[in-house]
């Protein structure tokens, strides 16, 4: 009988959404996090519970069959990151669009499947990544990079990372070198003590400008300006923008801006996306794959182009109201609702710079917006959050029983779970399509008609 804490090997022998490898032994069901079918592994048993259990993952003995493809990076498995870069990228395609349609085809599975769609480009397609200043192992030597694979404290370096540009590289081992040679310690995150947190670098990728801020406590008062005459000078790719210094003395471990100080340059730069131009800040809330992004929003587009014609448009979980200003030239309105108020206000000062005046755009959580609304929607756009649409809010949006609903997801099992609200409200879901926006990880987006049925 299997106990908790015992090693056992194993093979893989199905998969589910997005990294949850699936072994069954002695009538058990167990998970082991990332791993892919196929693999023969070892793992510990970490959680039993009657014919369920979960494992973590020690080692893997064998590759899977569907492991075709050339490692490129040292720190693949190591890194928290990439999963299936030891696949062909056809095969990450297949395997996504797999596990996505075997859970929508779960509730429904009468409806037009419009295939995946692939990223642009596979290798630095990243604009935004946040590192994180740690050691590489207990009170080692100051190290800045990416959490390493299932440790909250180790710091892998990510100089070589092959999803950003390789500036990132370039500015990440600068900084470092300067914060070593300037013996600044980082922050421990169970003593709340310390000074360096983290280094955000975003890109644009049409005109290759930079942004570089740097996350500190306010324990130290420390001037930086050595730091700038180094990084200006580097032989980059890009143009650095503004080099920043946010300071940050929340406990939790997550980039918030407590004040930000320019130290060269200016906090932003201009994106364009399908014809529009939109201001980033260094804490914009902005897809992360830039060209993806307009596969994503090319496809969306395409499947309400016939509805949409002068007709009242609400989006919803609108962000800095990319979609509403892409549907906006042919809607009468427009209206966006987005509970953090600084991208109601990115998305305002956005539809002022691409002369866009029929877009409405409303700070606010959405289930306690919509009745201050006068106007009542003829389509519904959602693009929610990760865990999905509240249910109660759910319903009101349901209530105004619109003749079509575009649902964008970025996370299909949130999506099954809306699917079926959705659909006991008397609509059909029409038409999925899946992009791929981030390459050689588990997460991918859904795009989901729905129509009303009279």
């Amino acid at each position: 009988m299997m106990k908790k804490g015992e090693i056992y090997e194993a093979v893989v022998d199905s998969y589910e959404f997005p990294n949850k490898g699936i072994i069954h032994m002695e009538d058990t069901k167990i998970i082991v996090k990332n791993t892919l079918p196929g693999q023969l592994i070892r793992f510990r048993l970490t959680k039993k519970r009657h014919d369920k259990a979960t494992g973590l993952l020690i080692d893997i003995i064998k590759k899977s069959e569907i492991e075709n493809g050339n490692v490129f990076c040292e720190k693949f498995g190591i890194c928290g990151s990439c999963l299936y870069q030891s696949m062909k990228y056809e095969e990450q395609l297949e395997l996504k669009k797999n596990l996505v349609l075997s859970l929508i085809n779960k509730v429904d599975n009468n409806y037009i499947f419009d295939g995946i769609k692939h990223s642009p480009i596979s290798y630095g397609y990243r604009n935004k990544m946040e590192f994180t200043f740690g050691d590489e192992y207990k009170d080692g030597p100051l190290s800045l990079g990416l959490h390493k694979r299932g440790s909250f404290y180790d710091i892998i370096d990510a100089s070589d990372c092959k999803l950003v540009n390789k500036d990132y590289g370039m500015i990440l081992k600068e900084v470092l070198n300067y914060c070593t040679e300037n013996n600044l310690s980082h922050y421990h995150r169970m003593s709340h003590e310390g000074y360096l947190r983290h280094l955000l670098i975003r890109r644009t990728s049409k005109t290759n400008e930079l942004l570089i801020d740097i996350v500190t406590t306010t324990t130290v008062n420390h001037d930086f300006s050595q730091l700038v005459n180094r990084l200006v000078v580097l032989p980059l790719e890009g143009n650095i923008q503004g080099i920043l210094h946010t300071v940050n003395d929340s406990v939790a471990d997550t980039i918030t801006d407590q004040g930000t100080t320019v130290l060269y340059g200016k906090d932003y730069f201009y994106e364009e996306i399908l014809g529009l131009k939109f201001k980033i800040t260094p804490f914009s809330f902005f897809q992360t794959n830039s060209l993806g992004a307009e596969v994503l929003y090319e496809t969306a587009r395409s499947y309400i182009k016939e509805y949409i014609d002068n007709k009242v448009i609400y989006d919803l979980y609108s962000g800095t109201g990319t979609i509403a200003q892409l549907l906006a030239p042919v809607a009468n309105k427009v209206i966006g609702v987005e509970i953090i108020p600084e991208a109601v206000a990115s998305a305002k000062e956005n539809a002022k710079l691409n002369n866009i005046d029929n877009c409405e755009f409303i700070a606010g959580d959405v289930l306690k917006t919509l009745d201050s609304i006068d106007t009542n929607p003829e389509l519904i756009v959602l693009d929610p959050p990760r865990e999905g649409v509240h249910p109660k809010a759910l319903d009101r949006i349901l209530d105004y029983g619109v003749d079509n609903i575009l649902y964008i997801s970025c996370k299909p099992t949130s999506l099954i779970k809306d699917i079926e609200i959705i659909k006991n409200k008397n609509y059909k879901l029409e038409r999925v399509s899946i992009v791929d926006m981030f390459p050689w990880t588990a997460h991918v987006e859904t795009i989901a008609l729905f129509s009303k049925i009279r």
